[in-house]
């Protein structure tokens, strides 16, 4: 945004709370930015907050206990905060879209933001998001012992570098420096499997610790998984990153000074930012410290059974986490947990007492990669049987998807890897994020849960894929989900380490998946599409899964052109008589999802736009 675009306001100090119940003791507003001809503004500024942490509501909040306090006796922490609204305020629908911060990023106005009128909330939730002037950060405090003294622990990360290397930033462990570097507590384990813990010890002499680096004579080996502790000193109270979206929903609804009228919170966390509000309603922070209902409305996107590991001591919230991200409960009503013993769900435990309208949407990634098992939303977590889901509750699954769209024309990562995927659900998340809006205003119910079912064989263990010969793709059915993540909410973890299932789509004779929302792409297909890629043999490891990412394999062109490769899928001369039947088709496919509620009108011209080009496409041999 150029300068001239700028307008700064003074500064608004409010350091007395302005309604019961209040956690938002003092606002800043330090900036007001026109956003060009979109009838938006942009405010910039920062929330400070006071909670007390004896209250039921943020006791659960880890080492809140071991907090530093004020002479009030609360604890306090900032964060970072951003609201996109009309100027017009007569503009405003009346609801505000929390999106948020995925690794300290920002949202961007979208036309159909604009359009509904709706505000943007962005609030910074992370400790370990790096400072700048384009990044959302909590700032937090540290735990101590009672007697003021720091307290010490030993950290990890864990990684997989692609090529061979000397150095590994930490990024993961930024805020946690090494106390004692080369003292008895620093490890370094390498290990063959990602999924699975332990390893071969390095032995000490060859690595050393460099502020953020680790290195390792020789180099670190393609595809090997290594995993580096050590002692560190000072954990931050990542748990008030929960407190934080909790406590500005309620500033926003119920404080008098808030800057847009507020009827309807809505909230909106893709990957990273998906499991952290699963944990935000386990955790029980949708009611706020007024008895209150915090946000009326929820989509988990691309999370899967994953929550985030953040509300314990030595919190990586910014990393990756491979495979460490499911842990019981899985779904959202209570399951009886034959490895534990316990039961409860994401919604149906004792911390809940006020429970959204709730979207999860998940791709074809989250069902087979990175430990996220999105399976075990809705079935037992045995994974045996399929269960209802909470009335207030949709699951939404988009077949032949990667955890995220690649561009297109795609590419591969390397020589001899498959094309990445191309198959795009972005607009129909959109339709679904207005349909949430409507369930919740109470104007229309959202579509009905689409989802893979072992009850029409439509879900299956993943060694009961039946995967068909597609070029430069070998079946998956070996692959395993790798084990629980501990859960800090039990003394027993929950079953920590136990294996998990792997249920996955079962595919058609093309190798798309069965049981879900079908975009046009797949619904009249030009290709393969899955949620899952192998690691590229230069890159090591080629018998695992390269995490989050998934392939595109077109369609052969004509019969010989797939005779010649031993493709089994028909060419597309031997499925559409021409480029115009291939696009009437999408056209039709394109008016179901429509009437389904998956697309918008509008939708349909970029939708066959779209797929005239990826026809074309194929067709020049690409």
């Amino acid at each position: 945004m150029s300068s001239s675009l700028r307008r700064l306001v003074p500064i608004l100090c409010l350091s007395v709370p302005l309604f019961s119940g209040a956690a938002v003791v003092r606002v800043e507003l330090t900036e007001r930015t026109d956003l060009g001809t979109s009838g938006y503004e942009q405010l910039t500024g920062r929330l400070h907050f006071e909670i007390d942490p004896v209250l039921p509501q943020n006791a659960v909040i880890a080492d809140v206990g071991l907090a530093p306090l004020n002479a009030a006796g609360r604890v306090t922490f900032h964060s970072d905060l951003r609201i996109l609204r009309p100027k017009d305020a007569a503009r405003a629908n009346g609801t505000v879209w929390f999106e948020i911060p995925n690794r300290g990023g920002r949202a961007s106005l979208s036309d159909w933001i604009t359009q509904n009128g709706f505000t943007v909330v962005n609030l910074g939730w992370e400790f370990d998001v790096p400072a700048g002037p384009d990044k959302l950060r909590l700032e937090t405090p540290r735990a101590r012992q009672p007697d003021g003294r720091p307290l010490t622990g030993v950290v990890r990360a864990i990684f997989t570098p692609d090529k061979r290397k000397e150095t590994q930033p930490l990024t993961d462990l930024a805020d946690y420096p090494a106390v004692n570097p080369t003292g008895p507590d620093s490890q370094l384990l390498v290990r063959t499997r990602a999924a699975y813990p332990g390893g071969e010890v390095v032995p000490r002499h060859l690595w050393q610790l460099e502020k953020d680096l680790i290195r390792l004579s020789g180099g670190f080996e393609p595809g090997r998984t290594y995993e580096v502790a050590y002692l560190s000193e000072g954990p931050p109270i990542a748990g008030l990153g929960y407190a934080a979206i909790r406590d500005a929903v309620a500033w926003l609804k119920h404080g008098a000074d808030s800057p847009v009228p507020v009827r309807h919170a809505l909230a909106f966390g893709s990957s990273q930012c998906g499991r952290f509000l699963r944990d935000f309603l386990y955790l029980g922070f949708n009611t706020d410290e007024a008895g209150r209902a915090a946000l009326d409305g929820i989509i988990a996107h691309v999370a899967g059974a994953g929550r985030l590991v953040l509300n314990e001591r030595w919190s990586t919230p910014r990393a990756l986490a491979g495979y460490q991200t499911a842990s019981y409960p899985f779904a959202d009503s209570a399951q009886p947990d034959p490895v534990s013993g316990h039961t409860e769900g994401i919604l149906d435990n004792p911390r809940v007492r006020h429970a959204p309208k709730v979207f999860a949407i998940n791709m074809a990634a989250e069902y087979w990669g990175a430990g996220r098992v999105a399976a075990l939303t809705h079935s037992d977590p045995a994974g045996r049987r399929d269960i209802e889901l909470p009335a207030n509750v949709r699951s939404y699954f988009f077949a032949c998807t990667s955890h995220g769209p690649s561009s297109f024309p795609p590419t591969a990562q390397t020589d001899g890897a498959p094309l990445a995927n191309p198959v795009n659900a972005n607009s129909a998340v959109i339709a679904l994020r207005l349909a949430l809006h409507r369930w919740v205003a109470g104007k229309a119910e959202p579509p009905p849960s689409v989802h893979p079912r072992f009850a029409d064989g439509t879900l299956v263990p993943a060694s009961q894929i039946r995967f068909p010969a597609v070029p430069g793709l070998t079946s998956p059915a070996a692959a395993t989900a790798g084990g629980r993540v501990r859960n800090p909410q039990w003394s027993d973890g929950a079953g920590a380490g136990t294996e998990l299932p792997l249920l996955v789509p079962q595919v058609d004779a093309d190798g798309n998946d069965l049981g879900g929302i079908r975009m046009p792409d797949i619904a009249v297909p030009l290709g393969t599409g899955t949620g899952w890629v192998f690691r590229p043999a230069a890159y090591g490891s080629p018998g695992d899964f390269y995490l989050l990412r998934g392939a595109w394999v077109p369609l052969a062109a004509t019969k010989a052109d797939r005779l010649a490769t031993r493709d089994s899928r028909p060419s597309l001369e031997e499925r559409y008589a021409s480029r115009s039947d291939f696009l009437r088709r999408i056209e039709a496919a394109v008016r179901d999802l429509i009437d389904r509620g998956f697309l918008l009108p509008d939708d349909l011209e970029p939708q066959l736009k779209q797929a005239g080009e990826r026809w074309d496409w194929i067709q020049r041999g690409r």
